[in-house]
């Protein structure tokens, strides 16, 4: 099957059942996570997300949310007044666990799974053009906990949308906790005019106490250098030997993700086990260097392994794309594609 051959429907139905920490993710706990001994940040932001954990079970207020539905009003608690940040933010650079840490906090809320959502800064934004803003705020105003991966503002709406969100669901007594590589005071910058939004960023950042975890990329701490590029006929003989793989050509593949919404990444890989590419090479621009960012995110989500010829996944991107705003984002792509290329080595004639 081809990827660049597929056209997801994803109704809204979906968007909320699929509020939960992706596959890779499903067994994370605090005691799973390895924290660098070099690092003490990390070993202190366990035991905060821990202690943040232990507030937020069922309480008094709390109060049964019998009746709420995709299409029904939630019936919410009171709004209450909140001291200081109502969110935990964890900020650092790729590699460091942060999606770990944030789907062990998940998991470690006392509270039914249909009372937390966990989904990447897309799909949240998705969800609200999927349901509308009213729609969306009645939806998750009645969760204990939502969590947000990949926290990014690339342009001045998603920063006044989100804020707003945001702010409604903390007035109706959300806890919010986020991850990304920028500081919440620092979002949007180098990317956009951020000091003419500079109220509304402030505003998101006055959600969350921030946790910094610094530290080496633990995908590759320890490991061997990256597999190099197969032969075209290594490609394609992976993808007939292994059943559920899909086998596209990159530049055919970058040009399908360009008609399709980035929120559908995931369901563009439904029932896939492997992703094959031909020929990859260098993106050409900026957007499409964006697109990709997203599907290496969710091919990572989803543990398929990649198995590609042409360029290394350490040339995809430009020398001035690596040293712009979105520098970490294209880093991250880099170290979780060369991740998923190692995972490759032991799938039948990949070798």
């Amino acid at each position: 099957m081809a990827l660049a051959g597929r056209e997801p429907h994803v109704p809204p139905e979906r968007l909320v059942a699929e509020l939960v920490p992706p596959p890779r993710f499903d067994s994370a706990r605090f005691d799973t996570y390895m924290p660098d001994p070099a690092q003490p940040g990390q070993a202190a932001a366990v035991k905060a997300l821990g202690d943040f954990a232990s507030t937020l079970g069922e309480g008094t207020d709390g109060a049964d949310t019998a009746g709420r539905g995709l299409w029904r009003r939630v019936l919410r608690p009171a709004p209450r007044r909140q001291e200081g940040p109502r969110g935990v933010y964890l900020d650092g650079g790729y590699g460091v666990g942060k999606t770990h840490l944030l789907a062990s906090l998940w998991h470690a809320v006392p509270a039914p799974p249909e009372r937390k959502a966990f989904g990447t800064f897309v799909e949240l934004t998705n969800l609200v053009g999927a349901l509308g803003f009213q729609q969306t705020v009645a939806t998750l105003s009645g969760h204990r906990l939502l969590c947000i991966d990949e926290f990014e503002l690339d342009d001045p709406g998603d920063t006044v949308l989100v804020s707003s969100l945001l702010s409604r669901l903390v007035e109706a007594g959300v806890a919010l906790a986020a991850t990304s590589n920028t500081l919440p005071g620092k979002l949007g910058e180098g990317r956009f005019a951020a000091a003419d939004f500079l109220r509304e960023i402030q505003g998101l950042s006055a959600h969350f106490r921030a946790l910094r975890i610094d530290g080496e990329d633990y995908r590759h701490r320890g490991l061997p250098q990256a597999p190099p590029p197969r032969p075209d006929a290594e490609v394609t003989a992976a993808a007939h030997a292994v059943p559920g793989a899909s086998l596209d050509d990159f530049g055919v593949l970058l040009g399908h993700l360009a008609r399709v919404h980035p929120s559908r990444y995931g369901a563009l890989c439904d029932g896939v086990t492997a992703v094959c590419l031909t020929g990859v090479r260098p993106v050409p621009d900026q957007s499409t260097a964006l697109r990709l960012v997203v599907l290496a995110d969710r091919l990572y989500d989803r543990e398929l392994p990649v198995v590609a010829s042409g360029a290394p996944f350490d040339q995809l991107f430009a020398p001035e794309m690596l040293n712009g705003g979105y520098r970490k984002k294209y880093l991250r792509a880099i170290s979780r594609l060369t991740a998923l290329a190692r995972e490759a080595d032991g799938l039948p004639s990949a070798s």
